[in-house]
C-alpha cells in the first residue's frame, strides 16, 4: 500500500505510494478474507504505487540493517526498499496474489535472495523468528480483526536492542469525514502504546507523535489527513 494508504488488516497494505488510499477504505472491506484481498490486488497490475512507506523511510533510514518483518508487505515496496539497504526482510501478507507481486518486484530489484514473503492471517498466525525491525505501518483495526493482540505479538519478535514500528492514521480524510463509516478505530499515540503493554523499564520510546499529511483525495482535490507514528526500542 501506500506510505499512507490503509491496509488490509491482515496483510497490513502500505500504501506504496503512499498516500493513504488504495482502494477500499478498511470500514469498506471484510476482515480476513483472502479471496477478497485476491480479488482486489487481481483488479490491476498494479495497486500501490511501488514506493515505499515515508514514514518508514524517514524511521529507519538510519538503523544499522538487520533482520526486519515487514506486516502486511503487500506488493513488497518497503521490503525491497530495506532490502536494497541490507536488511534480510521477512514479509507477510494476507494476499497470495499480493505475495506474487511482492516477490516478482524483489527479482527486479535485484533484492529476491534477501527477501523471504510468507502468507498469514495475523489474526491466526505470525512468523515465528526474532527481528531487529518489526514494522506495521497502516495496520488497522476493523471487524474482528485483534489489532492490540497483533502488535503486541509484534513487540515479542523485537530482538533486544531493536525497534517496533507502528504508523497509522488518527482519523478519516477530509475527504471522507462526512460519509459517516463506521466500524474501525483510529488509536491516538499514546493509546498504541497503552495497548502495547510494554514492560516497564525493558523499553524506550523514540517516537509518540501524531501530525498532519496534505494529501489529495480521489477527486484530486487537497484535502488533509491526520496519522500518528510509535516508534519503540528494547533495550538490550
Amino acid at each position: 500500500m501506500s506510505e499512507h494508504s490503509p491496509r488490509h488488516p491482515h496483510a497490513p497494505a502500505h500504501d506504496h505510494s503512499h498516500t493513504h488510499h488504495h482502494g477500499g477504505t478498511p470500514a469498506e472491506t471484510p476482515s480476513g478474507d483472502r479471496a477478497f484481498w485476491d480479488s482486489r490486488y487481481s483488479e490491476s497490475d498494479r495497486i500501490w504505487s511501488g514506493r515505499p512507506n515515508a514514514d518508514l523511510v524517514r524511521e529507519v533510514e538510519g538503523l544499522a540493517p538487520g533482520r526486519a518483518l515487514d506486516l502486511g508487505c503487500g506488493e513488497g515496496a518497503d521490503a525491497v526498499w530495506l532490502a536494497r539497504r541490507g536488511w534480510q526482510v521477512t514479509g507477510t501478507d494476507i494476499s497470495g496474489v499480493a505475495l506474487e507481486r511482492a516477490a516478482a518486484h524483489a527479482a527486479e530489484a535485484g533484492v529476491a535472495d534477501r527477501i523471504e514473503l510468507r502468507q498469514h492471517d495475523l489474526a491466526e498466525s505470525f512468523p515465528p523468528g526474532e527481528f531487529d525491525l518489526v514494522s506495521a505501518c497502516f495496520l488497522h483495526n476493523y471487524g474482528d480483526f485483534p489489532r492490540a493482540r497483533v502488535l503486541r505479538t509484534a513487540a515479542a519478535a523485537v530482538a533486544p536492542g531493536g525497534i517496533l514500528l507502528v504508523v497509522g492514521h488518527g482519523g478519516w480524510a477530509t475527504w471522507q469525514q462526512e460519509e459517516g463509516r463506521p466500524g474501525i478505530d483510529f488509536p491516538t499515540p499514546d493509546e498504541v502504546l497503552a495497548q502495547l503493554e510494554l514492560p516497564e523499564g525493558a523499553w524506550e520510546v523514540l517516537r509518540a507523535q501524531e501530525y498532519v499529511r496534505e494529501q489529495n483525495g480521489p477527486d484530486g482535490r487537497a484535502g488533509t489527513r491526520a496519522d500518528n507514528t510509535v516508534k519503540v526500542r528494547r533495550l538490550p
